[in-house]
């Protein structure tokens, strides 16, 4: 199937008569209220986890898989003998998709819109690993989808199925540390190489991968194994970097508790290089070594709002409250919560909230739990899903939550990027350069309902995805 031929295809689905699976006309199959029909994307590495989950629900069959690294998939490929294998996911829509009720989609981060569009335009439920998309317009784009066609959503974020992330609600909701003014959060992250100045020469291409596949949408270049398997994340065309891989899993806790919605404005300060006398953050090509990124919120119940992420190594300020044998996060990261009478913090995934015992005796009762808990916790998440989509549950992730969460956190990666930018054309020398004084620390403006930079256009093109020719997404 040609790309263009397979896009028109794929847009004149979303308006099609819809076509039921064999199974609900009394088929060879189990009805559909007792086995959930799928598909994966991306099925080696982090996908392999993700299917070995949905699988142990006991409600899925897989159809289909599709990756393009045989030797990467190879174990998932052996343990679904039955399942059909692909290397192009095209092939899979082509063949299967009167087949399946829903999709997952583990690729790396610039295929995810460009498998998952599709599919949910022809009305198939989706699981999307985070961040939901690569850009902030193909986030908003699914999230729109996914309501207009009435299906069921669910990013893996597993964090937003714990205990934890109630627990932390309801304290917050009940006022027990007071309004919030500043969250504090942080990642080990990146554990991957970053921070490379252009991109590496090419290599032969091995013999089990479709590279063309692999690159999908992103723009044309020599592979090379400083790309893969998982150090993609590093490299702008195709993933986001140490925000965009852990900043859905820890921003979350904020985000959710304080019903943060878009942020108004966004700056961002990064690793900075020197080349003999000036200074060189050329990463242009390439996410930073490490960052800081400051974002501000507008909320109802607590007003303005600043939360700080931090990565690559730097860390937020220790609390002066924080007592012998207490700890902020856990070895993944973390989130800090400053309050008016007191200070809560969460490890990394929302877990384990608690409020310092320096403010025990300070704080307000602790209100008995009312959210509804999501049995399994963490690893509910994969069945919280499955029964939504066979008993209509609601998901904990739904891309109605999970979209405007993927965008706050991409527009933390539009402020780093500015920076880049702005350092990339000063031509400082060493003795001129003053970090916490240049252009790059400018902050953006941003107008989340419009989806523009109001005061930077330069930033308004990273808001929007680009793609390689012959794979439009169909925007």
């Amino acid at each position: 199937m040609k790309r263009r031929d397979f896009v028109k295809n794929t847009i004149a689905t979303s308006t099609a008569f819809y076509i039921v699976p064999s199974h609900v006309m009394g088929g060879i199959h189990t009805p559909p209220s007792d086995t959930l029909y799928m598909a994966g994307f991306g099925v080696g590495g982090r996908g392999e986890q993700v299917l070995k989950e949905l699988y142990n629900t006991g409600k899925v069959k897989y159809v289909a898989l599709c990756d393009v690294d045989d030797k990467r998939a190879k174990s998932t490929f052996d343990t679904y003998p039955n399942a059909k294998k692909y290397s192009d996911f095209r092939k899979v829509y082509g063949k299967h998709l009167k087949d399946i009720d829903a999709i997952m989609v583990a690729t790396p981060d610039h295929n995810h819109a460009t498998i998952a569009v599709p599919f949910m335009r022809a009305k198939k439920h989706a699981y999307v690993e985070k961040p939901l998309t690569h850009t902030i317009e193909e986030a908003r784009l699914m999230t729109k989808i996914s309501k207009e066609q009435g299906i069921v959503t669910q990013m893996g974020n597993q964090g937003s199925s714990s205990d934890g992330v109630r627990i932390a609600q309801e304290w917050i909701e009940a006022g027990v540390i007071g309004k919030i003014t500043k969250v504090d959060c942080w990642t080990n992250r990146p554990v991957w190489p970053q921070g490379f100045k252009s991109s590496p020469e090419g290599e032969p291409i091995p013999d089990t991968l479709d590279w063309d596949q692999w690159l999908g949408p992103a723009v044309y270049r020599p592979y090379n194994s400083a790309y893969l398997p998982f150090k993609w994340r590093g490299w702008w065309d195709f993933g986001t970097g140490a925000l965009g891989d852990m900043g859905c899993h820890i921003l979350e806790t904020p985000f959710k508790t304080l019903k943060l919605g878009y942020p108004t404005e966004a700056e961002a300060s990064c690793t900075t290089v020197w080349s003999g006398d000036f200074v060189e953050a050329n990463y242009s090509e390439a996410c930073p070594p490490s960052s800081i990124v400051r974002l501000k919120f507008d909320t109802e119940a607590h007003g303005e709002i600043n939360l700080n992420w931090y990565d690559g190594g730097v860390m937020p300020k220790i609390p002066t409250e924080l007592q012998e044998g207490e700890t902020i996060g856990d070895s993944g990261g973390g989130s800090i919560f400053y309050g008016e009478k007191g200070i809560i913090v969460t490890d990394t995934y929302s877990e384990n909230p608690r409020i310092l015992n320096y403010f025990k005796d300070k704080v307000g009762e602790l209100p008995r739990p009312y959210l509804k808990r999501v049995k399994g916790a963490i690893g509910g998440h994969y069945s919280n899903f499955v029964d939504g989509c066979l008993n209509g549950a609601e998901t904990t992730s739904p891309f109605s939550y999970a979209g405007p969460l993927t965008e706050a956190v991409l527009m933390g990666n539009l402020a780093i990027k500015a920076y880049q930018h702005k350092v990339l054309k000063s031509g400082k020398k060493v003795g001129d350069w003053d970090p916490y004084n240049y252009p790059g620390r400018k902050k953006i403006k941003w107008d989340g309902e419009n989806m523009v930079v109001t005061n930077y256009p330069e930033a308004n093109e990273w808001v929007k995805s680009i793609y390689r020719k012959g794979w439009e997404l169909g925007l």
